[in-house]
């Protein structure tokens, strides 16, 4: 195969992916896709590419194009992978895969219609943070599992009107993916309820959505424990933290309270003598990169790092935003493509990761009646 020709669709948090894309020994070249022409010029120009097209109907009819990265707001991912698929095209999407039940079903029988790839960009599974985790988890470390507690907790004030009032379970890929991939399971039913009122000058968006926060309690296919999330975007006073938490018999290990930062690790000692309950020591671990099985050219990625490629006109400073994560989704998206399988985050596990929080939204909407999750 010759090397892809990547669209990235939307330079603002897209911009990130671009330099990853070009350093790529797989890609042969990016194509960017922004309606701002001035944004879309000068990432042009920094990274010494082409001009690019100012929507994706022009991109889609370009046939150099084999694969869109779609990093547009929430309200149009369906819509616009759908458009990628039925152009023939491989597809990855920034999360949620859709907002609707609907959607999910149409989306999973477009890509099967295509025989093309979808992948969903689930940021936290790709994550050092993560893959920590599950290095412990698979070495057997916990023990039996009791509880698994997501958090994603980000105020939206100031942030674009599409985002004003969004339901914030509908974003819940980011808190609850990581323990749906751990388990390989699927989410069995919720029960969530809202918590606070949205200020009037908060629904801008035209959402059917009255909460601040949205807590969920979600059970799972295969697992007698318990997944307990909190997604919160407007009147909570915290800083931003976008992680999980997960406790088992032997070891509990807690998401950095700033965010960033070592793990907190809890081990479970024998009882303690002629006194009540068990000895329990605390230890911080830093997660390691583990970014061996990264071609060479993109393991710097999972750190801020300088990056300058041929014909950019000087270095260019790129952030590494998501616990390293950006990298690690990129080469598995091309991969995916390149040996002609399906990705890890595809149709049906999108959906799986995705329907939960359509479903948990449902359920505070109805004041925390029990929802059955659709099985993908």
């Amino acid at each position: 195969m010759h090397g892809l020709t990547i669209a990235v669709v939307g330079l603002g948090f897209g911009r990130a992916f671009v330099p990853i894309y070009l350093a790529h020994p797989d890609v042969a070249e990016v194509v960017l896709v922004e309606p701002d022409a001035t944004r879309r010029a000068e990432v042009a120009r920094v990274y010494g590419i082409g001009p690019g097209y100012p929507d994706l109907d022009s991109a889609l009819n370009d046939d150099s194009i084999d694969a869109v990265h779609i990093l547009a707001p929430v309200m149009t991912h369906a819509v616009l992978v759908s458009a990628v698929l039925r152009a023939g095209k491989h597809v990855a999407s920034a999360v949620p895969m859709a907002t609707t039940l609907t959607d999910l079903d149409e989306l999973i029988s477009a890509q099967v219609a295509a025989e093309r790839n979808y992948m969903m960009m689930e940021t936290t599974v790709f994550a050092r943070e993560y893959r920590q985790v599950a290095r412990l988890y698979r070495a057997g470390t916990f023990g039996s599992l009791t509880l698994y507690k997501g958090y994603h907790v980000q105020n939206l004030d100031g942030f674009p009107i599409y985002w004003q009032g969004f339901p914030p379970m509908h974003y819940v890929t980011h808190a609850l993916s990581p323990l749906l991939s751990l388990l390989d399971t699927g989410i069995k039913t919720v029960q969530c309820r809202g918590a606070g009122t949205l200020h009037p000058d908060r629904t801008a968006g035209g959402f059917d959505n009255p909460f601040p926060t949205e807590v969920g309690l979600f059970t799972l296919h295969g697992s007698d424990m318990l997944a307990e999330v909190t997604m919160s975007f407007f009147q909570t006073a915290r800083s931003y933290i976008e992680g999980f938490s997960l406790y088992g018999e032997h070891l509990g290990v807690e998401w950095p309270i700033d965010n960033e930062g070592p793990l907190t690790l809890h081990e479970m000692g024998g009882p303690r003598v002629a006194h009540r309950g068990n000895v329990v020591t605390t230890r911080i671990l830093a997660p390691a990169d583990d970014n061996q099985e990264l071609p060479a050219a993109l393991r710097p990625f999972t750190r801020p790092c300088n990056y300058q490629g041929p014909g950019m006109p000087g270095p260019v400073h790129v952030s590494a935003q998501h616990g390293g994560s950006h990298p690690f989704m990129v080469h598995e998206f091309v991969r995916s493509i390149v040996e002609r399988r399906s990705p890890l985050v595809d149709t049906r596990t999108a959906a799986r990761w995705t329907a939960p929080g359509i479903c948990a939204h449902q359920s505070a909407l109805q004041g925390g009646a029990e929802i059955v999750v659709p099985v993908y």
